[in-house]
């Protein structure tokens, strides 16, 4: 069964590629959840609208997304944790630690887009990446500090 896809689906294409999939993983999956329709003349017109709209939209946010990575470029976080010693910290710094720092400096950052592969856990700089756009990133340094 041909299918045009509304959505970029894992491991199976992008947003507006026409694809041939199983009738069932089409007619149970993708048609239900509204990440394809049915390959017809129709379809392929309006599918073709929504995907130039979308491209438009993608490209004012990754404009947004840039201007928001030159600010964020000079900007340094500093968050005050409790730590033993050895500089361990009896918590650990968290991405959500990370977004309330910054906000505290009046820059608005979703949660989801700081990229923290395990929880900082030492006093000291450490990187972290802000991923603003999907070809758009910035790396912010944070330091951690002892909490007197």
């Amino acid at each position: 069964m041909e299918v045009i896809l509304r959505e970029d689906v894992d491991k199976l294409g992008t947003r507006g590629q026409l694809v041939k999939v199983a009738a069932g993983f089409a007619r149970n999956y993708l048609l239900p959840k509204r990440l394809a329709v049915l390959a017809t003349e129709s379809n392929k017109k309006i599918v073709e609208q929504e995907r130039q709209a979308h491209l438009r939209k993608d490209a004012k946010l990754s404009s947004e997304a840039s201007e928001l990575a030159k600010l964020l470029a000079g900007v340094s976080v500093t968050i005050w944790a409790k730590a033993g010693e050895n500089d361990q910290l009896f918590g650990s710094v968290t991405a959500q630690d990370v977004v309330n720092a910054l906000e505290a400096q009046s820059y608005r950052i979703d949660r989801r887009k700081v990229v923290l592969d395990d929880p900082i856990k030492t006093l000291g700089e450490h990187k972290v990446t802000v991923k603003l756009h999907r070809d758009v990133s910035v790396e912010v340094p944070v330091n951690v500090v002892r909490e007197e």
